[in-house]
């Protein structure tokens, strides 16, 4: 059993619209901390898709999880689920960083919340230093039209969700997003179960994401960025590591890597590669 080397506390910032939940790690240190925050992607809370990467990174004093709209304990005050936008995300962090005094920090992000992030950054360009990405939504195809189309797919499984069907537009995101994925039935099903704990809420997201495509302005998007290292599974689609590669060879604030026998699930698949890797990324980015 390995010791937890952070004290954890859950704690709620009550917005206007929004109960945000979200959960701080802290270690002691001497000095300013080195601060990370966190973004899951939809449908699955902040604690689950981060929590093994957090225990097991060793340069961060402080790390901030949210629960994005729509996932986890964050709840509208009338405890129903509502639609929302990637810009009222966006805002959500925003708000939450300056109410916890978050002046500057790293930022990562797991597929819409790689989006999320990469908007944050956009906007807010100063406060944010080193960048993780993790199959963020949006930058899945070189083609803006193949990755506009594959949206629309996900509207589809989406509106299964919001009907009886929850179970088959779970399947037919699964079957989209990770086509080459490794079926084990055991990992199906906790799969399947993670993402159904709120199937409005992903179904929500999953439009979030679709609507936000026909306002983003991908290459200004990616021009805004700082340094990033950009996770992809190595059973995901040749296309989504094509764009990387081809973005790495571009760009020299740009890191692509591979990470073997994964697919879209990699932060839960290999945590301890993924945290290896950014760890050693930071020093770089630091040196």
């Amino acid at each position: 059993m390995i010791k937890h080397p952070y004290k954890i506390s859950q704690h709620q910032l009550n917005l206007p619209d929004q109960q945000l939940s979200y959960q701080l790690y802290k270690k002691a240190c001497e000095g300013q901390p080195r601060r990370i925050v966190m973004l899951h992607g939809a449908g699955v809370a902040g604690e689950d898709t981060w929590a093994a990467i957090a225990m097991l990174v060793s340069q961060w004093d402080e790390i901030l999880i949210p629960d994005q709209r729509g996932t986890g304990k964050t709840r509208y005050p009338d405890g129903e689920e509502h639609p929302f936008t990637v810009n009222e995300l966006v805002n959500d962090i925003g708000a939450l960083v300056d109410h916890l005094g978050w002046w500057q920090f790293d930022l990562a992000g797991y597929s819409m919340g790689g989006m999320v992030s990469l908007l944050y950054k956009q906007r807010y360009h100063e406060r944010v230093q080193k960048q993780y990405l993790m199959e963020a939504a949006v930058l899945d195809r070189p083609s803006w039209e193949s990755t506009v189309n594959l949206r629309l797919q996900f509207s589809e499984a989406a509106e299964q969700l919001k009907g009886d069907q929850a179970e088959t537009g779970i399947k037919a995101f699964l079957d989209t997003i990770s086509p080459n994925r490794k079926v084990a039935p055991q990992t199906e099903l906790l799969t399947i179960q993670r993402l159904g704990a709120r199937p409005l809420g992903f179904a929500n997201a999953l439009n979030c994401v679709t609507q936000a495509i026909n306002s983003i302005d991908r290459e200004a998007l990616v021009a805004a960025q700082g340094d990033v290292s950009s996770f992809i599974g190595g059973h995901s689609v040749d296309l989504m590591h094509q764009y990387q590669r081809d973005l790495a060879e571009r760009l020299p604030n740009w890191h692509y890597f591979m990470v073997p026998g994964t697919d879209h699930s990699l932060p839960f698949q290999k945590p301890r590669q993924i945290a290896r890797i950014m760890d050693a990324e930071l020093l770089r980015f630091l040196a």
